[in-house]
């Protein structure tokens, strides 16, 4: 697990790293150094660079930047948003260093630098943006706005010093436009906003250099969020037994697919069967068993379409043999849906049996304005795992998608204190939140935007009932925070390795699914299939 962190705490480590005799000017050479190296290897034949300098710290980076640029040799030239005799601390310290080196500077006025930059041979440019950092809280000031807009008009390649200026490090919301960085080098700490939402458009490559910070130093600092990506899937517990049968691997049963949805709750329940569920079922519409059967005769496809008659009662005792239930793929809102979900949900309190709820289940809930407290004791609702999107968030919590992605970290947390469930917000850099008081939230490293398409959802769903069943049901056990773990990273690597394959264009949901056995065997896998 990758440690990350806000700005606040970015700045404790910053402190903390002065304290043990480090200067902040010597940090700002250091970022400077990193940078240059940055440059000289991705753009070797770029020999000229344009600056862009806030008035804080990032500033100064940008300042020194420039000087030790200079002095190696390259075309500098800076373009100021706040003279360099207004600045303060180390700021100033590396404008002033800047200015007896003799570095070309302007104070940035838009139509004087649009004009100066209109003569530059912007096929040999580099522009570094320093201008905010991680002080980026809000709307952007005009001048600064002005700045952003002319840097992402300019044909040249972009370094972002620590946080494309006009994002929010602690959130990855950017308030309105932002650099579009091709490059965002991240220096002392990772920056929690620029994994997740809006950010990932932004920031390009993230790298990283913590500018030789003991990590003693950075521990001190206790984080609020971790990475989490396909390593963790490297693991004894997801490895079988030689001496295996299917019921060390439980029986997950998928619950779904009204008229017009079969195909969620059919995706879902072959996602569990390909991520190794020992046994599946499936209780659908009975229009929709046939072309399970023929996709897939592995699950078992039951159908229902009342709750009066005998399959009614078939169902029943299908949800009572269940290890874990998956419920809302395809779900719908008719009254089949909503007599479907009071049924299970109910059954599945008294017998103690975990769920993933998904999609429709999640939008029925939502307005019936469930009582989570209510519905299941803590201790049972804490071995439950919700998979809503953005969309679904908000009605949960009775707010609009915009507030959800605003602080998709709130947001997420917001929903784990409502449900005391574990929480996955998918989207880009999906979010997982959990039980037990641990305030720390993990973000999932994998996945490319290829995934954004219909079905990714379901396949998800399916994967975590698999993992949830496998956890109760194996030798070595593993809780709902684990399974959720396991597979949000096998989800996002099975979809980077489908795009890898075919590309994201046009990528399905059931690309996915070949990629499965191979990612939650345990053991390490070549992008060829081959284990090792």
């Amino acid at each position: 697990m990758i440690p990350l962190h806000t700005s606040e705490q970015t700045r404790q480590i910053e402190q903390q790293t002065i304290n043990s005799g480090i200067s902040g000017y010597a940090l700002m050479q250091r970022a400077a150094s990193a940078a240059l190296r940055v440059i000289r290897q991705r753009w070797p034949r770029r020999l000229e660079l344009i600056v862009f300098c806030g008035s804080g710290n990032n500033g100064g980076d940008g300042y020194e930047i420039a000087r030790q640029a200079h002095a190696d040799g390259l075309s500098v030239q800076i373009f100021a948003l706040t003279a360099p005799d207004a600045l303060q601390g180390d700021a100033a310290l590396a404008a002033q260093a800047a200015m007896a080196a003799e570095v070309p500077w302007k104070v940035f006025d838009l139509s004087d630098a649009t004009h100066w930059i209109s003569c530059c041979r912007l096929q040999h440019t580099v522009l570094v943006d320093a201008l905010l950092g991680i002080g980026c809280q809000g709307a952007l000031r005009p001048l600064v706005s002005q700045a952003v807009d002319l840097v992402n008009q300019l044909e040249a390649p972009v370094l972002s010093i620590d946080v494309p200026t006009g994002i929010c490090a602690d959130t990855g919301h950017a308030e309105q436009q932002a650099v579009m960085a091709d490059i965002c080098l991240m220096v002392v700490a990772r920056k929690q906003g620029l994994y997740t939402g809006m950010a990932s458009a932004f920031a390009g490559e993230l790298l990283f250099d913590d500018l030789g910070v003991a990590q003693g130093v950075t521990q001190m600092v206790p984080i609020s969020a971790r990475g989490i990506d396909r390593r963790i899937l490297l693991t004894p517990a997801l490895r079988r037994s030689p001496a295996a049968h299917k019921g060390h691997s439980g029986h997950v049963l998928v619950l779904g697919g009204d008229s017009g949805f079969g195909g969620a709750a059919l995706m879902a329940a072959e996602a569990a069967a390909r991520s190794g569920a020992g046994t599946v079922s499936l209780l659908t519409r009975s229009a929709h068993t046939g072309a399970m059967l023929n996709r897939c005769p592995e699950v078992m496809a039951h159908g229902v379409d009342d709750w009066q008659g005998d399959a009614a009662e078939r169902a029943l005792q299908l949800i009572q043999r269940a290890s874990v239930i998956v419920l809302g793929p395809g779900l719908g809102r008719s009254a089949w849906s909503r007599a479907l979900l009071q049924t299970v949900v109910s059954r599945a309190v008294q017998w103690r049996i975990p769920m993933v709820l998904d999609a429709d289940a999640l939008n029925l809930l939502a307005a019936q304005q469930t009582v989570w407290e209510e519905l299941a004791p803590a201790a049972q609702r804490a071995q439950w795992i919700l998979t809503p999107h953005p969309g679904e968030a908000a009605k949960l919590l009775q707010c609009d998608t915009a507030q959800v992605n605003t602080d998709r970290f709130q947001a997420v947390t917001n929903m784990q204190k409502l449900s005391g469930c574990v929480v996955i917000l998918k989207g880009a850099g999906s979010l997982l939140a959990f039980p037990h008081g641990d305030a720390l939230i993990d973000i999932c490293l994998e996945g490319n935007p290829g995934m954004a398409s219909g079905g990714m959802g379901d396949v998800l769903s399916g994967i975590c009932g698999a993992m949830l069943a496998l956890g109760r049901s194996a030798t070595v056990r593993f809780d709902a925070a684990d399974a959720a773990r396991f597979a949000v990273c096998a989800h996002g690597e099975a979809g980077d390795r489908a795009a890898a394959k075919i590309g994201q264009r046009g990528l399905l949901a059931t690309d996915l699914l070949e990629f499965l056995p191979g990612l939650l065997s345990g053991c390490r896998v070549s992008h060829a299939g081959s284990l090792a």
